[in-house]
């Protein structure tokens, strides 16, 4: 019978095996540790730093939605309060034209009779009737003409109070969607912190220097340099002076910024009103190449814009970078850039 049973090998003495199988040991070990932590030992604070990465872009990118649920919600404020002036003045033509024509009926009413049709228009619910043609044969022609006046007055009424009342349906579903986007921004940073938290203080304060830049761009001196326009030479200028200031989300200044807020307040303090968002901001101007980029142009990071930034010269940016952070330079190249936009 032969038997598969491999033959010890031959001219390996017991303490030589033993070495083997303990080299063998020491490198499946070393495999797994590389499965898991990395081939190296900063392997856990290089995925830690990673995750905290991941949390702050998926925090940004809900800050922008809770910006925009914002900029919708101030929008439609406007479009209810100017619908409620509308309704306001139309109500009071309605109640004119309604006393003038009481008072048609009044004379007619005096001076022995009064006309059905203004009895009925007259009535608590004139509506059915008004809109029925045969009334407008049974007035005078000056009478015919004021009931065609009231009759649209009322239905542009009408219409007002749709539009105001979609609004505020509307206006309803935006702070909904912005106490979701909250949410998440807060779950998201809480995550975060929690993941930061872990790391030693060597390796946060690692995290904290290399996180987005890879490094310290420290302030280069921008005298000088051409800016694209007198209001981007402005918006440079600003925010320069905003340097230092905290993140914060959900904020557009003058004491803490988020990235698209630290832009619009920038521009505004030039004189030109940016949209609250990021991925808005992109596109109010005019795109250039990276290669082209002039102080004061707009740099909007990720394919999706989450991000954005202000170029200032020397191939560095300022921007409000994520929370715990102040407003500070960076090179443009911190992240893959999507887009320059001039202002």
């Amino acid at each position: 019978m032969v038997s598969h049973r491999r033959s010890t090998q031959p001219g390996l003495s017991p303490s030589v095996r033993a070495t083997v199988l303990t080299a063998a040991a020491a490198t499946a070990a070393a495999a797994l540790g590389t499965t898991v932590a990395g081939a190296d030992p900063q392997g856990a604070p290089r995925t830690a730093k990673a995750r905290v990465d991941r949390l702050y872009t998926e925090a940004e990118r809900a800050t922008q939605q809770y910006d925009q649920a914002g900029e919708n919600a101030e929008r439609l404020r406007g479009e209810i309060s100017r619908a409620q002036d509308r309704a306001a003045r139309d109500q009071e033509r309605v109640n004119r034209m309604r006393t003038a024509l009481g008072e048609a009926a009044g004379a007619q009413y005096r001076s022995g009779g009064i006309d059905p049709s203004l009895a009925l228009l007259l009535s608590s619910d004139p509506d059915s009737y008004l809109d029925r043609a045969a009334v407008l044969e049974r007035v005078t022609g000056l009478q015919s003409v004021r009931l065609h006046q009231l009759q649209q007055a009322r239905r542009g009424l009408e219409q007002t109070r749709a539009e105001a009342a979609r609004a505020l349906a509307e206006l309803e579903r935006n702070r909904q969607a912005a106490t979701r986007h909250k949410r998440t921004v807060e779950r998201r940073l809480a995550e975060a912190q929690r993941l930061l938290a872990t790391l030693t203080g060597t390796d946060r304060a690692e995290f904290e220097r290399a996180s987005r830049s890879g490094r310290d761009p420290g302030f280069p001196d921008l005298a000088g340099l051409p800016a694209g326009s007198a209001r981007a030479a402005a918006a440079v200028l600003a925010v320069r002076r905003a340097l230092g200031h905290p993140y914060v989300w959900g904020a557009n200044g003058p004491s803490g910024f988020d990235c698209s807020g630290l832009m619009q307040w920038a521009y505004a303090q030039a004189g030109v009103g940016l949209p609250r968002t990021s991925q808005a901001q992109r596109y109010a101007g005019r795109m250039v190449p990276l290669s082209a980029a002039r102080p004061g142009d707009l740099v909007a990071y990720r394919a999706d814009a989450s991000h954005i930034a202000m170029y200032v010269g020397h191939g560095q940016v300022i921007h409000a970078p994520y929370p715990g952070a102040a407003v500070r330079y960076d090179p443009v190249g911190m992240m893959p850039v999507s887009s320059v936009t001039r202002v």
